[in-house]
């Protein structure tokens, strides 16, 4: 199978990863930023990994729901009437949902605990953040495309 059968094959997951990847930088080097600003304000190991994350979260999940929004917008008109398709709307919204509750409960645990450590340990918190993000990406995109298949996201 080529490059072009492939991307065809697998649209749906594709453009769904660049979305978290592009998304998820955006998110990354804002919370590392905001982890480094705070540590100058508050001596808080815990606090500055709370922050860290829901910066994260504030930059990454509008910006993921914009991308997915605007490659997918066509898959929700129904071509008989060109009127949204609701019912279409709602299941995968649904879909997404349960995917990402499990992926982010593993996200936040697995960064929020590690970024807490490596802080403890005595890392400067710019390091702690990416190096913590980095990680708990990893374990995200297995478990975000894992859960993505289980409720059959992106079935045609």
């Amino acid at each position: 199978m080529n490059a072009a059968g492939f991307f065809r094959k697998y649209r749906d997951a594709v453009l769904f990863n660049r979305n978290l990847i592009i998304s998820g930088a955006g998110g990354f080097f804002t919370s590392a930023y905001v982890s480094q600003l705070y540590a100058q304000y508050d001596s808080s190991d815990f606090a500055n990994s709370t922050v860290a994350l829901a910066v994260e979260y504030a930059v990454y999940i509008p910006a993921f729901a914009t991308l997915f929004y605007v490659d997918n917008r066509k898959k929700y008109v129904d071509p008989a009437t060109g009127r949204r398709d609701s019912r279409r709307v709602l299941q995968d919204i649904k879909k997404l949902f349960a995917a990402f509750s499990v992926a982010e409960v593993i996200f936040s645990i697995t960064r929020v605990l590690m970024q807490y450590g490596l802080l403890q340990a005595g890392s400067q918190p710019y390091e702690a953040s990416m190096a913590t993000s980095l990680v708990a990406w990893g374990v995200f995109f297995v478990a975000i495309n894992s859960m993505a298949k289980l409720v059959k996201l992106f079935r045609r």
